[in-house]
């Protein structure tokens, strides 16, 4: 019944369910929406709970398994069932979304959700452990990275319980934790391409000075490419939530920690031209330049690009 190529791990344990649907706070007049709702151990609790409860399900198999339980329930008037790859698939309107997703898809699945209009008041979601950590790291914590600002300058997010390999079936290789994502309203106004091309950026070597980085010939190329591109477009950098999905694209870990290049080959040789300077200078205010990805939160990169852009300086292009 189970299929491994959709990541399928039933939630089996009734006291982590129920858990799960308390800590959602679900609402009688909430709409919630499910995603990956398997054999529907889930699903029952919520429609008991919910004004409806719209479940996105890829498997034919699960899809009929779960038909057949909710047709002889008395419920199953609010229930509605999107046949479909939840990333591809357009989402309606929802209050809220609780779900056991497959792990596979953690990552573009937060973005896409942060990116939902209307905002939805909160989502609470079971992960791998080790992402869900990354979600929930703070600046310092061995887990924080691009996906942790990322999220933290989006929503606000706790880790609500820790769930064991054995309340699956099958279980996991891997243990599992619930997160709580509560995205902010209204979303912050700035260009989320910008702000993740700086991020992308910064924690390339998490824990080398933002004055080592922006040094790198490679790095003032890049800035000095992009400004030369929007000088001349007389652009300003827009605004929107069409980019949020694109920062759920994430590298592999070990090419965020990959440091392939020595600090010497990658400097500048000879004098420095009038573009490095003009980034030299500008890594001086607040002394930005000996700060580290690693231990600077979203206000921290926010002065970064709220800076650099105010020079004329962008982290990407239009």
């Amino acid at each position: 019944l189970y299929n491994k190529a959709f990541g399928q791990h039933i939630l089996i344990n009734p006291m982590i369910l129920n858990g799960i649907v308390e800590k959602s706070g679900v609402k009688t007049t909430d709409v919630v929406l499910e995603i990956g709702p398997g054999t529907g151990n889930l699903t029952m609790l919520l429609l008991e709970k919910a004004k409806s409860v719209i479940a996105v399900e890829i498997d034919p198999r699960m899809i009929g398994e779960l038909r057949k339980r909710v047709s002889s329930s008395a419920h199953k008037h609010k229930f509605q069932l999107i046949q479909g790859d939840v990333l591809k698939t357009p989402l309606p309107f929802f209050d809220l979304c609780v779900a056991n997703i497959p792990y596979q898809i953690s990552s573009p699945l937060v973005f896409k959700l942060l990116s939902h209009r209307p905002t939805f008041r909160c989502a609470v979601l079971m992960f791998q452990r080790e992402f869900a950590m990354r979600l929930v790291a703070k600046p310092g914590n061995e887990y924080y990275c691009r996906l942790s600002a990322n999220v933290h300058l989006l929503a606000k997010v706790d880790h609500l319980m820790k769930v064991a390999k054995g309340n699956f079936k099958p279980p996991p290789k891997v243990e599992s934790s619930v997160v709580r994502i509560e995205p902010l309203y209204p979303p912050p106004a700035i260009n989320y391409k910008e702000w993740d091309g700086l991020l992308r950026l910064c924690f390339m070597r998490k824990n080398k000075t933002l004055g080592a980085i922006f040094k790198q010939k490679n790095v003032v190329k890049m800035l000095e490419d992009n400004f030369k591109i929007w000088k001349a477009a007389k652009k300003e950098p827009a605004v929107g939530a069409d980019a949020i999905e694109d920062m759920g694209k994430e590298e592999k870990m070990e090419d965020l920690e990959a440091d392939h290049h020595s600090e010497k080959e990658v400097e500048m040789e000879g004098e420095e031209n009038e573009f490095k300077k003009k980034i030299v200078s500008l890594l001086e205010v607040e002394k930005i330049g000996a700060k580290r990805a690693i231990g600077m939160d979203v206000d921290d990169f926010l002065m970064v690009l709220n800076l650099f852009n105010k020079e004329g300086i962008h982290f990407a292009q239009f």
